[in-house]
């Protein structure tokens, strides 16, 4: 059953998902970053997704996530609040990660065969709001490119990204977001991956939708938002709770999360 009212929230069941690390990682001012293979809570994860003819779709079972534990009867599942903290200023954005394939090749020309399907995790079967972002697995030499040929949001296929990289060699954990062709709004499915540019690295392709986004303002600051703030954003039992941080200095600190998720 959906949450429509404040009494419905008030009266909802609610559990906790921690996502915190332990462990630093070296990073570029203002560049987005993975720590999926950090130590902290939940344990690492691995980098390198293990799949490039397909992909994979993870869910909370999967290494790396925290667990979500499944809601009651129909019920449907909510983010209501999250409280974030870092010991350096930095930006933390959290995702559900539908689907990840790779790790390709430095100039790999891969086309996926049969891409399983995401779309149990797609609120309303809208695919608009879904981005295609980069994870460098291996740090790269040279301005690693990547270009995407993807499904759109309305099912047309041969869409393609451009090949898009970050200006400089990407090290271990970078990422970057890809940008859609013109007049699209999402993915659907991911087609074929190209890379070009660096001469070595290897790196993954991810669709993720987004959650929430918050700003740590100082070192050992932290920023609480509720649920108008938030705005229940609906998630579900199986969810892959990811989360980037893109720190203000060169070092990604060690950032926190403390999510509520609640289900009417």
């Amino acid at each position: 059953m959906a949450i429509t009212t404040l009494d419905g929230y008030i009266a909802s069941i609610k559990q906790r998902a921690v996502w915190s690390k332990t462990t630093t990682r070296t990073t570029v001012a203002n560049g987005w970053f993975s720590l999926f293979d950090v130590a902290g809570q939940p344990g690492a994860g691995t980098l390198a997704a293990g799949n490039t003819a397909n992909g994979l779709v993870h869910t909370d079972a999967t290494s790396g996530y925290p667990l979500v534990s499944p809601f009651s009867g129909s019920n449907l599942g909510y983010i209501g609040r999250v409280v974030g903290g870092s010991t350096v200023a930095c930006r933390i954005a959290l995702f559900d990660r539908l689907f990840v394939c790779g790790a390709y090749a430095f100039n790999a020309n891969t086309a996926l065969t049969s891409q399983p399907s995401f779309s149990a995790r797609v609120p309303g079967a809208n695919y608009s709001g879904l981005e295609i972002w980069v994870e460098q697995v291996t740090a790269a030499t040279g301005n690693q490119a990547v270009n995407v040929t993807y499904t759109d949001q309305d099912n047309n296929a041969g869409a393609t990204t451009g090949a898009v990289g970050v200006g400089a060699a990407p090290t271990q954990g970078r990422c970057w977001q890809l940008p859609l062709a013109a007049g699209d709004s999402g993915v659907r499915l991911i087609q074929n991956v190209t890379g070009s540019v660096a001469t070595a690295g290897t790196f993954n392709v991810m669709v993720l939708r987004r959650l929430w986004e918050g700003r740590i303002q100082i070192a050992n600051g932290s920023n609480e938002q509720g649920a108008l703030d938030v705005g229940l954003p609906e998630i579900f039992a199986d969810s892959a709770l990811y989360a980037l941080v893109a720190a203000d200095s060169t070092s990604s600190g060690l950032p926190d999360l403390d999510v509520q998720i609640v289900n009417g």
